[in-house]
């Protein structure tokens, strides 16, 4: 009595299931196509770096070598490169990549599901392969794939890093058990070892992987704990082979810490950082269940008090759970297992080493959902075949609403616009999103609307180093140095190392005229940060406007070694070394600086007019004034 479908059946359901699962995933996320960059790490990461742009041996080097805003993610910035050979600046094929990796993940949930069903040595009637099976991880994929908290990784082409490394991160975990039979077992246990190295190198945080593999050995698998005994040859074995794993995950979390970014934000005291962890567990909760009110930040509490009413809520919150899930460990081992999984996946994203202004993101469950949608789909596959239907329904039901709700939240991440104005909706005293209107102003060039903002934002949190750093520049663009430079020295005192703000104090003072002063800044930044290439730009900038083109082109030498793709090191060299008389050397700079860009007409002058300079030194003419 099991399927009442035909086997013949059952294989185009096979087939049928990931396409669908793929299909409604592209409907529901189609409005990204048409979203643009946005305002927040976008600029920094690919409107003003040239670095990442292409796969030629200059730009991999710098992927590889790179701790660009505070991260070490290699793989996904060769996915960029290659964004920028095929779609140049175009964000919609940024997005599009994006879109396509997301759906390649629904269709390894959708595979992970199918190999977990049946894998826990319960009696039931219904095959792991038929079609109540290949329904039940549609659901689970879907549930995953179109739940608008997905959105945020999704829409957000800086997250590229979090879509593709749980690509490799999911097909790691596929390999694994299909290793875990004699079949070809070292094939698949090499893949899954190689898909874990490169899911960390797309992104740190999936450090978690062997922690995860450890818990599927336990369950499912049932490899360890249980009737198996830890002291067993069968054990040993398991966990000799998740060493390499392990050490894999060490070296992930080795570099993630080497790649934080030099100003970083102030860490929480220990009392604070449990307390946010416990909230952002809670929070996820609520929000996998209840998927209202999303919004790009939730703002971190200028003063977090462990003691507080919500922290302590969320305390009880999860020791409740977590007392449910233990005493549920034999009936329900799935349900155990699931929530364990849930919190260390998660674990890296809890504030444990704060980075960023959140308190929590949508982007943070990206890894951890899967775990509750293949609980999902295992449920709902459990099911005795007169409930399954109704379920099957109402899960349906619950699918398309989470996909609607989808729809409209990738409409947030639009434009900078509709994403700093759908903060502010949501959190109206929002000292960041005051921060990011500010520079949506002033890059349109409404300076004093920009500046409006940025003393909104210090007015509700006067500890905002980055407030004060976009305002001093707004300032400065108004020539008014003096108050910048008070925004700066602001900024560095908040975050003494604030590489950033000491480099724009030196240029605002180089405009003002103090070049002792600018040189000072500039060499704090590069003590603070040696691979600032801005820093030495503008300190070989000041240099050279100050009559000192020997010492100016060192700094643009060293600036060039930094960002060898960018034109204006170049240029600004060729200056330099013309200035002192260096023709043949300024001109081989001219050349280098045209190869970068060809289309640049202040070089082809000046490549042309030293060319002319050679020329009638070489035939014995006097160059007429």
């Amino acid at each position: 009595m099991g399927s009442r479908f035909r086997r013949s059946d059952d294989g185009v359901f096979s087939l049928v299931a990931p396409v669908f699962v793929a299909a409604v995933t592209i409907i529901a996320f189609l409005p990204v196509l048409r979203a643009g960059f946005v305002a927040w790490d976008d600029p920094q990461n690919f409107l003003t770096n040239p670095n990442y742009r292409g796969l030629g041996w200059q730009q991999l080097a710098w992927m590889w070598t790179t701790f660009h805003m505070g991260h070490y993610v290699p793989l996904s910035w060769m996915t960029l490169g290659l964004d920028y050979d095929l779609w140049q600046m175009n964000p919609a094929g940024y997005h599009l990549t994006n879109l396509i990796i997301h759906c390649a993940n629904a269709v390894l949930i959708y595979a992970l599901a199918l190999e977990l069903l049946g894998k826990d040595g319960r009696e039931t009637r219904d095959s792991p392969h038929g079609f109540k099976a290949y329904a039940s991880a549609a659901i689970a994929a879907l549930f995953f794939a179109v739940h608008p908290l997905r959105v945020e990784s999704v829409a957000w082409i800086t997250e590229r890093r979090d879509v593709l490394s749980l690509f490799f991160y999911l097909a790691s975990v596929v390999a694994y058990i299909r290793g875990a039979t004699p079949s070809n077992s070292r094939v698949w246990y090499s893949l899954a070892l190689i898909f874990g190295a490169f899911a960390m190198l797309s992104k740190a945080t999936a450090m978690t992987l062997p922690a995860a593999l450890l818990l599927l050995e336990i369950y499912p698998l049932r490899r360890l704990g249980g009737a198996v005994r830890w002291q067993s040859v069968e054990a040993k074995n398991v966990l000799f082979g998740l060493v390499p794993f392990v050490l894999l995950s060490a070296a992930a979390a080795a570099l993630s810490i080497a790649a934080l970014h030099p100003g970083a934000r102030a860490q929480l005291t220990l009392g604070a950082k449990v307390a946010v962890s416990a909230y952002s567990i809670v929070f996820y909760l609520l929000k996998t269940l209840i998927p209202v009110r999303l919004s790009p930040l939730y703002p971190m509490p200028l003063n977090v008090d462990p003691l507080s009413a919500v922290f302590l809520a969320a305390y009880c919150t999860v020791i409740t759970v977590s007392g449910v899930a233990w005493l549920l460990r034999k009936r329900f081992p799935a349900v155990s297992v699931a929530w364990l999984a849930f919190v260390i996946i998660t674990l890296p994203m809890l504030g444990v080493v704060q980075n960023g202004p959140q308190i929590a993101a949508d982007r943070y469950t990206y890894h951890s959902a899967a775990v509750f949608a293949l609980l999902l789909g295992a449920g709902i596959f459990r099911l005795p075949r007169a409930a399954y239907t109704a379920t099957l329904g109402v899960a349906s039901a619950i699918v398309l609403t989470l996909g609607t709700l989808t729809w409209r939240q990738t409409q947030v991440w639009h434009d900078s616009e509709t994403l700093w104005s759908r903060v502010l909706e949501l959190e109206p005293n929002s000292a960041v999103a005051e921060y990011g209107i500010g520079q949506l102003r002033v890059s349109s060039g409404k300076i004093d609307e920009g500046i409006a903002h940025y003393e909104r934002g210090i007015a509700i949190d006067s500890s905002y180093a980055d407030v004060y750093n976009n305002l001093g520049m707004a300032l400065a663009s108004r020539n008014r140095f003096d108050e910048a430079s008070k925004a700066y020295a602001r900024a560095v005192i908040i975050r003494p190392r604030f590489d950033e703000a000491y480099n724009n104090w030196g240029v605002a003072l180089s405009q003002k005229g103090d070049i002792d002063g600018a040189s000072k800044a500039f060499a704090q930044a590069l003590a603070i940060n040696p691979s600032l290439a801005d820093a030495q730009f503008n300190w070989g900038y000041a240099l050279l406007q100050s009559g000192k083109p020997a010492e100016a082109a060192e700094h643009f030498r060293l600036s060039a070694s930094l960002r060898p793709g960018d034109s204006a090191n170049y240029f600004n060299w060729g200056l330099a070394l013309a200035h002192q008389g260096k023709l043949n050397e300024a001109v081989a700079k001219f050349r280098e600086a045209l190869r970068i860009d060809p289309n640049d007409r202040d070089t082809q002058e000046y490549l042309a007019k030293s060319e002319q300079i050679l020329a009638q030194q070489a035939n014995g003419l006097k160059l007429k004034e």
